[in-house]
Order: C-alpha cells, then structure tokens, then sequence
C-alpha cells in the first residue's frame, strides 16, 4: 500500500495526464526564468553567512565559517551542502543561490496547486500559481534557503494528499533539513494521520524520515557538539534586548507595510471568509492551516527578533485562506457561472497588483550590499589570509573577504551573543568583543559606535580605507582601520 512511487507512477495510472506534467514544466521554467531575471541582483546579508559555509565546504576548509572554528552559524546545512556540491558550476554562489530560490517559488506554488487538486479547491490552486511566486515577504528572501525550506514543506502536504507517504516522508526530512522548524511539518502531517486517517501506520516511511535525518544529526554532534545553530541563541538574545522587536509584535510592523495597500485588504478580507469557510465546510484545510498557527506560535515562545524573512512561512497559509475565500464567493453566488467569473476576475485583479508590487521591490535592494562587497574585496586584496576582521554586519563583508571574522551581533562567536543583554546594545557587544578578541583590523561606520570610537578604536587604529556613502547610495560611509591593541 505504501510502496514507493513517481510521477511516472501516476502518470501511467492516469493520475495525472501528460499535458499537465508538461504545463508545470512549462510553468516552473517561465517563472523560474522571470524571477530569476529581475532580481538577479537583490541580495541582503544574512544568506551570505550560509554561503561562506558552502565555499568552504567545496574548498575542503571543512563545514567552518572560519577556518579551525567547529560553530554552526548556518541555520541550513542542507541550503549549504547543496551550493558546495553546485559550486562548479561557471555562476557566482550568490546568483545560484537565487537561481535555487526562484525554481523552488515555482514549485511551491505547483504543490500548492496539486494540493488543491487533492483536496477539491481549485481556487486555492490559482492563488498558489499566480500569487505565491510574486508576494512580495517570499520574494524579498531570495538567495535565502527559505524558498526551497518552503517547496519542500508545501511538496510533503502536497504527497501526503496523494497518499504517496514514502515521498512525503522525503520532503518533510528535507524540509527539516533546510531549516530546523520544519519539524512542525511531520508533526502536523503525523498527528492528521493518527486523528483522521487511523489506517495502521506507514512505518516504513516512518524509517525513511529517521534514516534521512540521522546522519546530520551524528555528524553534527560529533564535529560541533551539538545540531542546533548557535545563530538561534543569539536571535533571542538579540529579541532581548530594549533596542530591538520580538517576533510576535514585529509581525505587526510588517502587516503595516501591507496594510498601506488596497489588494492587500482585499486578500485580507477573502482570507477572513476563507477562515469561516474551512470551519463550515473545508476542514481538511485545517490540517494545512495548523502549519503557519503552529510556527507563529514556536516563534512567538522562542522570543527571537524580528527578522522579515522569519515570516516569509506564514504566506503559504495566508494564501491558501484567500483561494478559500474566492471558493466561498464561488458556491455563494446563486449562479455557478457568475460565481466563478467574480472569482477569477478577482485573482487577476490581485495578481496583477502584486506583479506590480514584484516590479517595485526590485527598487528597493538593500543599499549595504555595494558598499559591503567592496568594503570586503578591498580587505581581500590589502589584509594578510590570517588578519581578523571585526565587523557587525559580517555576512557580505565575510563572504568577499576571506578572512577570520570577528562578529559584534554573535553570530559567528557564540560569546558575543550572550552580551546581548536587555538593556545592552550592539556597541557594548563590539566593546567587549574588541576587548576579548582583539581583531587587527575593523570595518565600521563610524556613526554607529561613537563612543566606541572615541573609547577604543581612534586610540588604537589606524584608517586606512573611506568608503563615502554618496559613491553606494549608502547612508554613512563606511571605514576600514588597522588596530594595534596595547595589551
């Protein structure tokens, strides 16, 4: 009954018809090619700590940030696995991170599709097509693992729809995988099948989930002493701290930046009618829909800071209530005709607002990532291989360096992190990691630490290099210093 099957499979059964597998593929490349095209060169901070991983991995320096340092600051081993295996490839790492984020868009909105083909909501399959790829929160994450974290979570639910345990297994292991709050996806999807399905349970998948997972976990607890990231720790002690937002709370700062736009309300108004719909009449969706409650709820318990790309998760689950909301209007409307001609001039109403909204973000790329990049070519091309560098943002700075890096926001020194106390801020985390790791040189903006400047670094360093603001679009400059510290 569970026996291990394929596309293919389904294919010759007539599950699924050779026009529609040449439609997705069709689909995945057209939106692949797209989205790859217009943001080919957004890129922020945080991934590129992951990338550094991967260029160390297929380099042979091992699964280190810095070389000789066993600490797991990449949240996604498998993200990281896959760009090391990829790196021969003639693309920059940074563009075929973003290459892998916009094929996995594509296919999470296929799955999306395929789920509502499973559980009769052909809407929710159109909002999945024509929306998720071009929402703006799960656009912005681009070059991220979140993408691909996403499709596999949304292929697992969309299998296990089918019934097809074995390759659901597959997607939730490597769902977790790619970030460890996948979890929550095996246990929804564990919990529906003890509650619902009740037939005896698929061990076999059971064991391919465990045998997927156990050889990270080994490797893990032998080469850094533990398989959780030491980024988690230090996302709460950021949350902390007076100066920053919690999860919870920061949710609300970004629907406000929905909120200043009208197809937003009006998504927001169907997904309140799809809510109520999948109380009525929908109860399948629920099982889905306890995926984005349960991970705003882990979320909000782990009280880590308020990072966009945290709620990138939750756009699936909204999407699926507005398609829900659009079946609502549908079956509500006396005449089927004029139900469904409503519906689908409202999804391209509201798809082609959030294209436009798609087209606008790509104005927006983080003004850091010029400055940063040149700031660390320059380091790579002026500093010793063994100089440290201590910086606070050391994602972008760290990757085109190429050298040790000493990070004031803990990412990289677990030590660093615990400095992150309430009422501390990320100038006394510099202070102290300065004091304890005395790195031979800074890259800093100078208006971010002035006391610091005044306490330690101008007594000590040396500028070297000015990177003005006005030449990146950058507001600042940034400095690069040669500190030599009395001890």
């Amino acid at each position: 009954m569970y026996e291990l099957t394929s596309i293919g499979d389904d294919w010759r059964k007539g599950l699924i018809s050779r026009e529609q597998i040449g439609g997705g593929v069709l689909y995945a490349g057209l939106v692949t090619g797209v989205l790859f095209a217009i943001f080919v060169y957004w890129a922020y901070d945080d991934p590129f700590i992951t990338y550094r991983y991967a260029e160390n991995v297929a380099l042979g320096v091992g699964f280190v940030y810095n070389a000789g340092e066993r600490v797991l600051s990449t949240t996604t081993p498998l993200f990281a696995l896959l760009l090391a295996l990829l790196k021969p490839l003639p693309i920059p790492l940074p563009q075929l991170a973003k290459a892998i984020s916009a094929l996995s868009l594509s296919v999470g909105a296929l799955c999306l599709w395929d789920l509502s083909r499973s559980w009769e909501a052909p809407f929710v399959g159109w909002a999945g097509l024509l929306l998720y790829p071009f929402f703006p929160l799960v656009l912005s994450t681009l070059g991220s693992e979140t993408p691909l974290y996403i499709a596999f979570c949304l292929g697992a639910f969309a299998f296990y729809a089918r019934q097809r345990y074995h390759w659901a297994a597959l997607c939730a292991a490597l769902a977790v995988l790619a970030r460890a709050d996948g979890i929550l996806v095996p246990a929804v999807l564990g919990v529906d099948y003890l509650v619902r399905v009740r037939h005896p349970l698929p061990w076999r998948p059971l064991i391919l989930f465990v045998l997927l997972l156990t050889p990270w976990f080994v490797f893990a607890w032998g080469y850094f002493g533990s398989p959780f990231p030491v980024t988690l720790a230090a996302k709460q002690h950021q949350g902390s701290m007076a100066i920053s937002q919690k999860f919870a709370p920061g949710f609300l700062t970004i629907a406000q930046g929905y909120a200043a736009h009208w197809h937003y309300w009006l998504e927001a108004g169907l997904a309140v009618m799809g809510v109520a719909f999948v109380a009525a009449q929908k109860r399948i969706w629920a099982t889905f829909l306890a995926w984005p409650v349960l991970y705003f709820a882990a979320y909000t318990a782990l009280g880590v800071s308020r990072y966009y790309w945290y709620y990138a998760p939750l756009v699936p689950g909204f999407l699926v209530v507005v398609g829900l909301g659009l079946e609502t209007l549908k079956t509500s409307l006396r005449r089927a005709l004029v139900g469904l001609s409503v519906g689908v001039s409202l999804l391209l109403i509201l798809a082609l607002a959030q294209g436009g909204d798609a087209l606008r973000l790509r104005q927006r790329a983080d003004a850091r990532y010029p400055i940063y990049r040149a700031v660390g070519e320059w380091l790579r091309a002026n500093t010793p291989p063994e100089a440290t560098v201590g910086t606070l943002e050391v994602g972008i700075i760290g990757y085109y360096a190429r050298r040790p890096m000493i990070d004031f926001a803990g990412l990289i020194q677990p030590a660093v992190a615990e400095r992150l106390t309430p009422d501390a801020t990320y100038a006394d985390a510099a202070d102290w990691a300065i004091q304890a790791y005395h790195p031979m040189y800074l890259a800093l903006n100078p208006a971010w630490f002035p006391t610091l400047m005044q306490t330690q670094v101008l007594p000590a360093c040396e500028a070297l290099q000015v990177f003005p603001g006005e030449a990146y679009s950058f507001d600042g400059e940034m400095v690069i210093y040669r500190c030599d510290w009395k001890e």
